[in-house]
């Protein structure tokens, strides 16, 4: 935490699971869809499937191995699969799409979200970077009240491509009408995050809020009100 970047005019966040609370509000969005199916398990147990499925799909998807509609349809169905329910094509599909509309009207965000913005927003232009679908970030953003502070969002579908490429990165930066030398990234995923900005030249700070084990010349944070100390 001793490090301080300098000379920084512009920073950069990733949106879910750095300063929306993607879990929280996913579970919310699934057990609000779920309530109205008749299903023969509980929020509980289908989280302690989804969750890790859905990682891993966008982990695939970020590598671009899947395409969005496979992403969507893919991690229900695996896990209706892992839970042993049987389901129709046609009420996964359902259920995915009920879900997505869902998602944006839930808008917990990590705690110090608005702290960090405040402090930073009279110093620094600020701005969004996500592999998000277009439309659903953009109702997270403006449902939680955050549109305010960002100048640009650069989403993967705007882009043509998604982190970690540097492509995105580089689209981001030419929007924003600034330079990777005086820009800091900010985000939780170690490849598309931290990785991918660095390969565009851009300094990053890693919102490590699980406390994972890191290369230790990387700048990490436990809690956003810490990056205080480093801008």
């Amino acid at each position: 935490m001793a490090i301080k970047f300098e000379n920084k005019t512009d920073i950069f966040f990733d949106l879910d699971h750095t300063l929306w609370d993607f879990e929280r509000n996913s579970a919310l969005a699934f057990e609000t869809v779920l309530n109205t199916q008749k299903v023969p398990f509980t929020i509980k147990e289908f989280l302690g499937h989804y969750v890790g499925i859905n990682e891993a799909y966008w982990e695939r998807y970020s590598l671009n191995q899947i395409t969005q509609s496979q992403l969507r349809f893919g991690r229900l169905n695996d896990t209706f699969k892992a839970l042993s329910f049987k389901a129709s094509s046609q009420l996964v599909e359902n259920i995915a799409d009920q879900y997505i509309d869902m998602l944006p009207q839930y808008n917990h965000l990590y705690e110090g979200t608005i702290e960090l913005l405040d402090y930073l927003s009279p110093n620094y232009n600020l701005h969004v970077i996500t592999n998000g679908f277009h439309v659903v970030q953009e109702l997270k953003i403006r449902n939680s009240n955050l549109d305010s502070y960002f100048s640009t969002v650069t989403n993967s579908e705007m882009a043509g491509v998604k982190k970690p490429d540097a492509k995105i990165f580089n689209f981001a930066l030419d929007l924003a009408k600034t330079s990777a030398k005086v820009s800091v990234m900010i985000g939780d995923n170690l490849i598309a995050d931290i990785d991918g900005a660095q390969k565009a030249g851009m300094d990053t700070i890693y919102f490590n809020e699980h406390k994972n084990t890191l290369r230790p010349e990387l700048i990490q944070v436990h809690t956003l009100t810490q990056i205080k100390q480093l801008l």
